[in-house]
């Protein structure tokens, strides 16, 4: 099974075949603007051990824009930004975290699921390597393509901080 390691500090997500394993992939991503956090309101990127619950967007079409993890049946571009400008964008794919540790980043204030934390596309001209989610990864369009391909859900995700 797949194992992924998202490492603030680097602004990297790496992925591997088991935890401890040789890296098989390594790309810039974009974790949170406030910084490493578990608290609901937060707007920081949880740490600790996750599992990815859910795939959403299988088959959508790069930069289909998600609103309420659904498919609006737009396609991200500049000039629909511009008509939306507080819109948090979340394209291509989604992979839904849920925390695995109670009292940590399950259940409670602090449950990451709950929170709708992802692993989730964003506009390529979002700087990656530079916080600035609302506490989501943010990657690449054709990145999130290609890591919501090679992993299934249940895949641990380790995020440290």
């Amino acid at each position: 099974m797949a194992y992924i390691e998202v490492d603030v500090a680097r602004q990297s997500l790496r992925l591997s075949e088991a935890e401890g394993g040789p890296v098989l992939w390594e790309v810039r991503v974009a974790t949170a603007k406030n910084g490493v956090g578990e608290r609901n309101g937060s707007f920081q990127t949880p740490r600790g051990l996750h599992v990815v619950r859910a795939k959403i967007g299988a088959g959508a079409p790069m930069g289909a824009v998600f609103v309420g993890r659904r498919a609006t049946g737009e396609i991200y571009s500049p000039a629909l930004r511009r008509l939306h400008p507080q819109r948090d964008w979340i394209l291509t794919r989604i992979l839904w975290l849920s925390g695995l540790t109670v009292g940590a980043n399950r259940l409670g204030v602090v449950d990451t699921m709950r929170r709708y934390i992802y692993i989730h596309g964003a506009p390529d001209e979002d700087p990656m390597g530079v916080p600035s989610s609302h506490g989501c990864i943010k990657m690449r369009n054709r990145d999130i393509m290609e890591l919501f391909e090679r992993v299934p859900p249940g895949t641990r995700v380790r995020i440290i901080g």
